[in-house]
């Protein structure tokens, strides 16, 4: 089953806020700990985002 682009920003915004562990995000949310790293893997990260916000930029 593929998740949509909004329910894996939630999922890596989340784990961004609490400051989880791939473990722990794919726990929290009945996912594998293989599709997080594989979405981390796919995303950038805009460092020129203002402070306390991050900007999503999928591939």
């Amino acid at each position: 089953m593929s998740h949509s682009v909004d329910f894996r920003r939630k999922v890596l915004g989340i784990r961004e806020q609490e400051n989880l562990s791939i473990r722990e995000t794919a726990k929290r949310f009945h996912i594998g700990s293989a599709s997080v790293t594989r979405w981390l893997s796919r995303i950038e990260v805009k460092a020129s985002s203002p402070v306390g916000v991050s900007l999503i930029k999928w591939r």
